[in-house]
C-alpha cells in the first residue's frame, strides 16, 4: 500500500478543496517504478477493480489505484517537493535505511546514474549519511583506494547528486582508501609513479 507523508496530505487535501465544486473527492496513482501519476477524480470514477484506501489526516481523502500500480507502487511512499528547482509530488521508495526524504533521493542518484557508471571499472558507491547539506559516500570495490577516486568524486558524483538533490551542497568522501585492496588504478608498492622506474 502507498502511504503519504504530513506535506503530501496537506497538499492533495489543498488541491481537493479547490474542486469540490466540481465534484472531485479522491486522488488516483498509477504508475510503476519509473514513472507515476497522480490526478483528482470524482467517487463515481473508481472503477470496480481498483483498490481503494482512506488517508487520514486533518481533511482526509480516498485513493484509488488499479491493481497493476497497486502492485507495483507497493510500499512506496508519495511526498510534496517545492523549491526553486521543482516543485510537484513525488513517489519514492523507501529502503530500510534511508527513511529520510533527502537521504533516499541522494541514495536514487547513486542506484541510477552512479553506480552503473563505476560498475565498469569493478567500483561501487554507497551513502553512508546525510548531514545537513553534506552526502557522506563510501567508495568500494575498484573504487577503494582508486588515484583518480578524488576526480570521480567532485566531477561526477558530487555533480549529479547536487544537480539532482538541490538540498545537497557538498559531497564529502568517507572511505577509507589506504585499505583497499582492490582498486581499478593500483597505487606503486614504493609510492612513486610507475613511469618513473625503467
Amino acid at each position: 500500500m502507498l502511504t503519504f507523508t504530513d506535506t503530501a496530505k496537506e497538499r492533495v487535501a489543498r488541491f481537493l478543496a479547490l474542486q469540490q465544486a466540481q465534484g472531485v473527492r479522491a486522488l488516483r496513482v498509477a504508475g510503476d517504478r519509473r514513472e507515476q501519476k497522480l490526478w483528482l477524480v470524482k467517487p463515481e470514477d473508481r472503477r470496480p477493480d481498483d483498490h481503494t484506501f482512506r488517508v487520514a489526516g486533518d481533511e482526509g481523502f480516498d485513493v484509488f489505484v488499479d491493481p497493476r500500480s497497486a502492485e507495483q507502487l507497493a510500499g512506496a511512499t508519495v511526498d510534496f517537493v517545492e523549491d526553486v528547482m521543482q516543485s510537484g509530488f513525488r513517489v519514492f521508495y523507501p529502503s530500510p535505511t534511508w527513511d529520510d526524504p533527502v537521504a533516499q533521493r541522494v541514495q536514487e542518484v547513486l542506484d541510477r546514474i552512479i553506480n552503473p557508471g563505476v560498475a565498469s571499472h569493478g567500483g561501487h558507491v554507497s551513502l553512508a549519511k546525510v548531514e545537513g547539506d553534506a552526502a557522506y559516500v563510501l567508495l568500494g570495490g575498484g573504487c577503494q583506494g582508486c588515484g583518480a577516486a578524488d576526480i570521480t568524486l567532485r566531477q561526477g558524483i558530487e555533480e549529479a547528486i547536487c544537480s539532482a538533490v538541490p538540498e545537497i551542497k557538498r559531497v564529502l568522501d568517507a572511505t577509507d582508501h589506504a585499505s583497499g585492496t582492490n582498486p581499478y588504478y593500483a597505487p606503486a608498492e614504493s609510492g612513486d609513479s610507475p613511469l618513473a622506474r625503467s
